[in-house]
C-alpha cells in the first residue's frame, strides 16, 4: 500500500513542483535510504528477480529509499530533479500468473536511473512493459511472503508530470494539469473502468485515503509543510489503521517517506525518512547534500 501526491508549481507556494510519498510495506521489513552514484553496467543489469540489457550510457545519480531486500525502490529523486514513486493495485487479471519479471519498484528505479524528465520517465517505464512485462514478488520471498502484484506510477520534474496505470503488460499515461495524488487503486478514468477488479474493497481501505490527499491538494498554495503533516495523518481512516500513515498490526505499516520541492542540476531539497512518520522526523537535505552525507541513520 501506498500514497503518492504531486502539485506542480501553478499550485505551490514556492513555484516549485512538490512530490510526497508514503511507502506502506511489511511491518518488519527494512527500508534503506542511499544515495546511488551514476554507473554503466558491462551487458546486462540484475534487477530483484531478472536482468534486462544494460543502459548504453551511465546511470543518472539518484536518492532513492528501497526495501533493503531488492534492487528496486519505492521512490527516489534523481539529479535532473525527477521524482517517481509506485504503489500496488489489483485488476482484473491476476498477477500470480505473470511469472518472474522486473518488479515494481525495479521500474521506479531504472525510470530514476535511465530518465531525465517526464516524458523520459514514461518512455522507460512503458518501453520496459512493453519488453520484458512485470512480475515476481514484491515482497521478500525469503520470509515467506511471496506477493506479486501491478502497479500505478506517478512521475513529476521541476515543470510536469503524469501518472501511469497499469495491468500486466496493458498501461494508460494521463498528464497532469496542476495537482494529482494516486493510491491503491487504478485512477485514470478509463482504464480502472475496464481493468479494477470488481471485488477490491476500495471503499474502506483505499478511497478514505486517496480522498484525504485530494482534499489537502485542493487547498492551495500547497506547500512541504502542509505535505508532510498530510503523511503523518490518521484522519483517512476507512477500517481501522488503513490511514495515510498506515498502523495494521502484522500487515501493512508507513516504512518510509520522503517529501521533495523539484529542480534541476542537482538543487532539488529533499525530507527522508524511514519509519512512522508521526514518529519520527525528516531529514532535511539537498541532493548535492545527498551525495556525501551518512544516509544509514535516516
Amino acid at each position: 500500500m501506498c500514497d503518492v501526491l504531486v502539485a506542480l508549481g501553478v499550485a505551490t507556494a514556492t513555484g516549485r513542483t512538490l512530490f510526497a510519498k508514503n511507502s506502506d510495506r511489511p511491518p518488519t521489513e527494512r527500508q534503506v535510504v542511499e544515495y546511488q552514484g551514476p554507473r554503466l553496467d558491462d551487458v546486462s543489469t540484475r534487477l530483484t528477480h531478472v536482468s534486462i540489457p544494460a543502459a548504453t550510457v551511465p546511470t543518472h545519480p539518484c536518492v532513492l529509499s528501497r526495501p533493503a531486500w531488492g534492487w528496486g525502490a519505492e521512490h527516489g529523486v534523481n539529479v535532473h530533479g525527477l521524482a517517481v514513486g509506485n504503489t500496488t493495485v489489483y485488476t482484473t487479471l491476476d498477477p500470480r500468473g505473470s511469472g518472474p519479471g522486473p518488479t515494481g519498484m525495479d521500474l521506479v528505479r531504472l525510470a530514476l536511473e535511465r530518465a531525465a524528465t517526464v516524458d523520459d520517465a514514461v518512455e522507460v517505464i512503458t518501453s520496459l512493459l512493453r519488453r520484458h512485462g512485470q512480475g515476481g514478488s514484491g515482497h521478500d520471498p525469503a520470509a515467506g511472503r511471496e506477493r506479486p502484484y501491478w502497479n500505478a506510477f506517478l512521475l513529476a520534474d521541476p515543470w510536469s508530470a503524469a501518472v501511469i496505470d497499469t495491468s500486466g503488460t496493458e498501461f494508460a499515461v494521463e498528464r497532469v494539469a496542476d495537482v494529482r495524488a494516486i493510491s491503491n487503486r487504478t485512477t485514470i478514468r478509463e482504464f480502472d473502468a475496464v481493468h479494477r477488479h470488481p471485488r477490491q474493497p476500495v471503499d474502506r481501505l483505499v478511497d478514505p485515503r486517496w480522498r484525504a490527499s485530494r482534499t489537502v491538494l485542493a487547498d492551495r498554495p500547497v506547500s512541504t509543510d502542509t505535505l508532510a503533516a498530510h503523511l503523518r495523518s490518521h484522519d483517512s481512516c476507512g477500517d481501522e489503521g488503513w490511514s495515510v500513515c498506515m498502523h495494521v498490526e502484522g500487515v501493512e505499516e508507513t516504512t518510509a517517506s520522503m517529501v521533495a520541492s523539484l529542480a534541476p542540476a542537482g538543487a532539488s531539497e529533499l525530507w527522508v525518512m524511514t519509519g512512522h512518520p508521526c514518529r519520527g522526523e525528516y531529514r532535511h537535505l539537498t541532493f548535492v547534500e545527498a551525495a556525501t552525507t551518512d544516509l544509514s541513520g535516516v
